[in-house]
């Protein structure tokens, strides 16, 4: 009972240390730089954790190939009760004809009624049961492979599932971390826009409250508030609309990092920040090599599995070699007495080589080989087209990242001129100098250029993303 409650209390600490581990960071505020965000998803996102657990199952499928050819071990128990014994029939002319019953008798142990209870045999023959009624045998057996061709590829191809594996999961983390970068983006953008457009609005119903005090004056038209109200109206509905998707930005970041829909998420990190980082940092490392790109080496193991499958063909055209030793135990009884003390067990014991040698498939195996060759001719083609695909997306993200650093510092040069004419604008409009559909032209004109910006700068950190994801750099931890 002692060590039963121990294992109860360990147990119970366990779960509630476990509970701790996983729930609670899931359901807390966490403030999260970019980077931190990244680390923190490759460790509890959902897809990484698969790949990761891909990778032990690799693991130990590598070993249960490799014990195949080691020693192994199994044992067996069979126990037989015959409800009725196969009766045999011997020549009576074997035995002395006055003396063969009796001889039955006390050699088999016969009674008269077992006797009797045999059936009648044809004439010159005798009938009788051999052995007991009830039997048991315990058997160990002990095998080991020599020599089987299937078996060395089989270990080749456990290594190259393991490294599929391992680059599985690679590929699963550049894409978690562009899912990130994507979603930590948007947080980014939905937050400078709402406060953006909470700063245009309250300019805006400034500038309403003192044109529709002009106007109650007689010093502005009618038409003047009507433009402006209707932009505060605008304005309010965009604002409202980009609240939404700001929620829905965070419950998707909260998705990209393994968290709770709604968990609580703080960003320490700032749009302008990270535009600037990325556009300071080098576009392509001197020493790139094609063979880094994550989709080139799983179009490369794609080829060497090919290969193997070839020799695996080749291979079932060899001798298989193996041996055995094999020993155990038989009982006998016509009760079950296997379980006294006084029972007799006879042992036995058996040792023994066997050869397999393919001889003739009707060609089936030449074709099968051929299959595996054509294959492995595809593959390596396939391998081709997939160095010119990445190159190509290569060339094609490098340029989506050079026009987003180009359009960046377009879109900042608007919106400084924007800002300038707006003002302007402004100053005009209360001196009556230019009219309220000038002012509404220059105010729709300054907020186009503010989302512009905001857009241009989310686009240099995601096609940036994009580039290190197909080029797969830099390499994080884990």
């Amino acid at each position: 009972m002692k060590r039963v409650s121990i294992l109860y209390i360990f147990l119970v600490v366990s779960f509630q240390l476990f509970g701790q581990q996983t729930i609670q960071p899931k359901d807390t505020l966490v403030a999260f730089s970019l980077d931190e965000a990244i680390n923190y998803a490759i460790e509890n996102n959902r897809n990484s954790i698969n790949a990761s657990k891909s990778i032990e199952a690799a693991e130990e499928q590598k070993w249960e190939t490799t014990s195949i050819g080691l020693p192994q071990i199994d044992a067996q128990i069979d126990y037989q009760n015959f409800l009725k014994q196969q009766v045999s029939l011997l020549p009576a002319a074997a035995f002395d004809p006055l003396g063969s019953i009796r001889q039955l008798e006390e050699y088999y142990d016969l009674t008269d009624r077992q006797i009797k209870d045999l059936p009648e045999a044809p004439e010159g023959f005798l009938p009788i049961t051999f052995g007991t009624k009830q039997n048991m045998n315990a058997s160990a057996t002990l095998t080991q492979l020599l020599f089987d061709g299937s078996y060395l590829v089989g270990l080749q191809s456990a290594k190259v599932y393991l490294q599929i594996s391992k680059n599985a999961k690679t590929k699963t983390d550049l894409e978690v971390r562009k899912a990130v970068i994507n979603a930590y983006g948007n947080v980014l953008l939905t937050n400078d826009r709402v406060e953006i457009l909470q700063r245009n609005l309250d300019v805006l119903k400034k500038n309403l409250n003192e044109t529709s005090k002009l106007f109650e004056n007689g010093m502005e038209e009618e038409e003047s508030v009507e433009q402006l109200q209707i932009t505060n109206s605008d304005l309010e509905n965009a604002l409202i609309n980009t609240i939404r998707l700001r929620d829905l930005a965070y419950q998707m970041l909260n998705i990209s990092l393994g968290r709770s829909l709604n968990a609580p998420l703080q960003l320490t990190d700032t749009l302008s920040d990270l535009a600037k980082k990325e556009i300071q940092d080098q576009l392509l490392p001197s020493d790139y090599s094609m063979e880094n790109s994550v989709d080139y080496q799983i179009a490369e193991n794609d080829m060497v599995s090919k290969e193997l499958l070839l020799k695996l063909e080749k291979s079932r055209s060899l001798p298989t070699l193996s041996a055995f030793l094999s020993g155990g135990y038989n009982g006998n009884s016509d009760t079950f007495s296997f379980a006294k003390k006084d029972q007799r067990w006879f042992g036995y014991g058996l040792f023994g080589v066997n050869l397999s040698i393919p001889i003739f498939s009707s060609l089936g195996r030449s074709a099968a080989t051929q299959r595996a060759s054509i294959e492995l001719e595809q593959a390596k083609l396939d391998l081709e087209e997939t160095a010119s695909q990445i190159q190509l997306e290569i060339n094609r993200a490098s340029s989506d990242f050079n026009y987003a650093i180009e359009n960046f510092y377009n879109k900042e040069k608007n919106l400084k001129l924007a800002e300038r004419i707006e003002s302007k604008n402004q100053i005009k409009f209360f001196e009556g100098i230019a009219g309220s559909f000038d002012l509404r032209q220059a105010q729709m004109q300054l907020y186009t250029a503010q989302q512009e910006y905001l857009e241009a700068m989310l686009n240099v950190i995601n096609s940036k993303a994009e580039l290190e994801t197909i080029i797969n750099q830099p390499q994080y931890s884990n």
